[in-house]
């Protein structure tokens, strides 16, 4: 067993947001996936990506985001869950005056770390450089 806070992790932004993944092979030495957290504040965005292995599942806990799925949007409120499946580029925007909080989940596992996310967008890192 494995009990970790959002606040013991240290937030992601590499690809927008506060991420913080939970519970992980890292973690919690899991072996068919991953979860954790994501808190946008208005006007940010998490940027395109896909994942090759992977399917995601989003619960947005509070907020409204428009997700972005193969380009399309998808107006999100609070209480709604969406599937991502394999292969599919999403993308996060919290275009709404509050602040969105969002657990995710993903799974099963790619091969190696590294595999497990394929950008299509420069990271907002990329983009100041």
């Amino acid at each position: 067993m494995t009990k970790i806070a959002a606040t013991d992790v240290a937030p992601n932004r590499r690809r927008g947001g506060d991420l913080r993944t939970l519970l992980s092979p890292a973690t919690a030495g899991s072996t068919s996936g991953f979860m954790g957290v994501l808190t946008l504040e208005p006007g940010e965005v998490v940027t395109e990506h896909y994942h090759p292995y992977s399917e995601e599942f989003l619960y947005l806990v509070t907020g409204k985001i428009t997700a972005r799925i193969d380009g399309e949007p998808v107006p999100m409120s609070a209480g709604e869950a969406l599937h991502l499946r394999v292969n599919v580029r999403h993308r996060l925007e919290n275009d709404a005056a509050t602040r969105a909080f969002l657990v995710f989940q993903l799974g099963p596992l790619a091969p190696r770390p590294e595999l497990g996310h394929v950008d299509t967008e420069p990271l907002p890192e990329q983009e100041s450089a």
